[in-house]
């Protein structure tokens, strides 16, 4: 969500969050796979190495497409039962991020989708409900408010949520006004800052915050400087880890700045080297 400066005009802020909320659900969409991953996984005991599943989400949508669901991007990369869970950090920045979304895709289906109820109140679209570009709310049985009886469009996954959201926060498809309202300023807001905090919770569950940190235990290598790492905001080609003891550090890795420098692989040799030093029997 953007905050107006004095003397910015309100379309240029509503500009402004659309496009920062498209982005932060792209992000969202991006990790959703290697967040699904990490719940499987033990949290990493050094935190400023990031998680990496390049290819993840191409090789599970891939597998997904076998499975006979819906089409246009609707490929159902859904939080699956864990028996036991590893990473319950997670789990819970899953479960809460889907939650957060699906109940903004609701409140926006409600707003602007049309028609939005019937003379009696009831929830119809008028019109053919299989159209992919629509969002279907969850119903429930007479039973009860708490007793569901159909998903809807949670059933194919925060991806396709993720999805649908970004549609209407950009809301610039001539062809979209057959189906939807524009979606006004205020409800934007509402999207941008719902995705911002989605992006943080997933970045943050995977380690991927911008961050800076000294490790505890000396450099491997000269046994005696500091290891400071950025992790680079979750771009693995910004992460860089340096060591204080300057060139005369024997690592084998480049200098930069008057400091042995780790990117890249070199850091996955530099973590190997940590655990080996952390398994050694001590002297």
């Amino acid at each position: 969500m953007t905050t107006p400066a004095p003397g910015i005009r309100p379309d240029a802020v509503d500009h402004l969050n659309r496009a920062q909320a498209a982005d932060d659900l792209a992000a969202v969409r991006e990790q959703w796979g290697d967040l699904l991953a990490a719940i499987a996984e033990p949290p990493r005991r050094a935190d400023w190495m990031p998680y990496e599943r390049r290819g993840f989400l191409d090789q599970l949508a891939a597998d997904d497409r076998t499975l006979d669901a819906p089409a246009v991007g609707r490929l159902p990369l859904t939080i699956r039962e864990h028996p036991a869970p590893l990473n319950l950090a997670a789990l819970d920045a899953a479960l809460a991020v889907e939650e957060d979304v699906f109940e903004m895709c609701d409140a926006v289906a409600e707003r602007v989708q049309l028609p939005a109820r019937d003379p009696h109140g009831r929830w119809t679209l008028g019109r053919d409900t299989s159209d992919p570009r629509l969002w279907h709310l969850p119903t429930y049985r007479d039973a009860g408010p708490t007793t569901i009886a159909s998903t809807g469009s949670r059933l194919y996954g925060l991806h396709w949520a993720a999805v649908w959201l970004q549609g209407r926060a950009l809301d610039d498809d001539p062809d979209d006004r057959a189906l939807f309202a524009r979606t006004p300023a205020p409800l934007v807001e509402q999207i941008a800052a719902v995705a911002r905090a989605a992006r943080r919770r997933v970045e943050g569950a995977l380690g991927r915050e911008s961050r800076t940190i000294t490790l505890d235990e000396p450099c491997p290598f000269c046994k005696a400087g500091r290891i400071t790492v950025h992790n680079g905001g979750g771009d693995p080609r910004a992460a860089v880890a340096t060591c204080s003891t300057g060139p005369s550090c024997p690592a084998p890795v480049t200098t930069e700045r008057g400091r042995r420098a780790w990117r890249g692989p070199a850091l996955v040799g530099l973590l190997a080297a940590l655990e080996s030093r952390r398994s050694a029997p001590a002297a």
